[in-house]
């Protein structure tokens, strides 16, 4: 029975059309679909597979007929917004009843109840987080659990399509693009890797919604070559990891072992005010004392190794910090460093591209956010830079002063784990002011430093199909070297 008569405006996923297809692309694209591709690609290429997958649809989720459909409440599953109150309305009193032995949810979390008098079989119920600015590494973690929960739960139960709606609420505050950013990437992230397991993903939006999402979906699930490149700039610094998830600081929240307890520190940090601040529901974590007392310590010589140490680090975070918060689409959109493959010791591959870096025009502390945003999940492990000085003017050099602010700013970890740098193309200039640099300005990178003089040399350490080169560089390279053959004899000592 059917007393809402509702069937009658449930609507078939299947018959929704698909992402795919050709789109209109702005003229302002750089390249062209029959252009040679650049040096550097997407980290979301253009996928038809995944885009056949993949649905816009401005409508009410409760009344989409696929396997199962989302739910967004609170932690005691009794949440009043638009989405829930119609999936409590059409699926009818039974799942009232239901709802009450799931006895609430976390946030971040995901269970499943039968779908009642929905069309869908099931409903996965989440919790997406309470937003603020203060806590948002906390916020988004909490929401790429959701989602991630979410699609787990469906691959988990066999559900061919799933019908997702904004798991973000109004009511909680999130921001819809920081919220729909990370969304996209969640699913797109999941469908690489598990998109067999599902048949179709509905984002079932609101008209409000729906804007922001047009905007977006191309960045994630571009239709076309032109498409992914066009949107290539706009793409955040940020993208988490292989499955989309937001890389946390190691050190930027730290846990106490004893929440509420004070725990024992050096004399220079005594009457420092450790404000202990509630994340969430059970842990704590040590907010920064007095910087400016820290400060006059350092130049009075009278801090110990250990507080130089963690006045270093707290130094570090807030760059960090910063780059997380700030706009550097603008840096991005340079494509003067990026991540490429392995090294042949199964070490990240990091590229700088010196001829795309506009020292006189660009704001060089956003750059250094830049390198930083980007290069601390990196260098949690051993990397290896590689540096195309090909073809650079005067106006790419980076300063000695800023390379040594790098340097300073850096966290340890950034010097322990590099395990090479790679100079391709040196000139005479450029090898003495590289061993002035690392002689006298900075220690314990001379001889991590490899001058490549051609490819050939860099591909014994770095095979061709791991590391992605700009088309200026081969064709220079091939000018002054010859066409490139894989050998591996003449560099061996890289």
């Amino acid at each position: 029975m059917d007393p809402l008569g509702a069937r009658s405006c449930f609507v078939d996923a299947e018959s929704l059309p698909c992402w795919a297809g050709s789109p209109d692309v702005p003229d302002s694209a750089v390249w062209l679909e029959d252009t040679e591709p650049p040096g550097i690609g997407s980290p979301f290429p253009c996928r038809e597979d995944i885009n056949q997958k993949v649905i816009l649809w401005r409508g009410d989720v409760a009344l989409l007929s696929c396997t199962a459909v989302v739910n967004t409440s609170n932690e005691s599953l009794n949440d009043k917004n638009l989405v829930s109150d119609s999936i409590y309305r059409y699926a009818g009193s039974e799942l009232q009843e239901e709802m009450q032995k799931l006895k609430g949810c976390r946030t971040g979390e995901a269970k499943l109840t039968k779908g009642f008098n929905l069309a869908a079989r099931y409903i996965i119920h989440t919790v997406g987080p309470k937003y603020k600015s203060k806590y948002r590494t906390a916020a988004e973690s909490s929401l790429y659990s959701c989602y991630r929960n979410v699609l787990q739960l469906a691959k988990e139960q066999a559900v061919s399509s799933v019908g997702l709606c904004v798991i973000s609420t109004q009511k909680r505050g999130y921001p819809l693009e920081d919220a729909t950013h990370l969304a996209l990437r969640t699913v797109r992230r999941f469908l690489e890797s598990h998109g067999s397991a599902l048949d179709k993903v509905v984002f079932a939006v609101t008209e409000q919604e729906e804007a922001t999402y047009l905007h977006l979906l191309p960045l994630y699930f571009p239709r076309s070559f032109r498409e992914e490149q066009s949107s290539l700039p706009l793409i955040p610094p940020d993208i988490g990891n292989a499955d989309g998830e937001p890389v946390v600081p190691e050190r930027q929240i730290r846990i106490c072992e004893k929440p509420g307890v004070h725990e024992e520190d050096s004399e220079e940090d005594e009457g420092l005010g450790h404000d202990l601040t509630l994340i969430g529901s059970h842990a704590f974590a040590r907010m920064e004392g007095d910087v400016d007392k820290q400060r006059r310590l350092a130049l009075q010589g009278q801090m110990s190794g250990v507080a130089l140490q963690k006045q270093h680090q707290r130094n570090y975070n807030r760059w960090l910090s910063r780059a997380r918060t700030e706009d550097l689409s603008d840096i991005a959109a340079l494509k003067a460093l990026y991540q490429s493959g392995l090294d042949n010791c199964g070490r990240s591959v990091i590229v700088i591209v010196g001829r795309n870096i506009p020292v006189l025009l660009i704001d060089m502390e956003k750059a250094l956010l830049y390198f930083v945003h980007m290069m601390d999940h990196v260098a949690a492990k051993d990397y290896v830079l590689v540096y195309f000085h090909t073809l650079t003017g005067d106006h790419n050099h980076l300063d000695s002063d800023f390379l040594k602010n790098v340097y300073d700013v850096v966290d340890a970890k950034y010097k322990k784990n590099l395990k090479a740098l790679y100079f391709v193309h040196p000139t005479f200039r450029s090898k003495v002011s590289t061993w002035f640099f690392t002689t006298f300005t900075v220690s314990g990178l001379k001889d991590k430093v490899h001058h490549v003089d051609s490819l050939h040399q860099l591909f014994t350490a770095i095979a061709p199909d791991q590391i992605e080169i700009p088309p200026f560089v081969l064709d220079y390279d091939a000018q002054e070297n010859g066409p490139i053959f894989q050998s591996h004899s003449s560099f061996s000592g890289l």
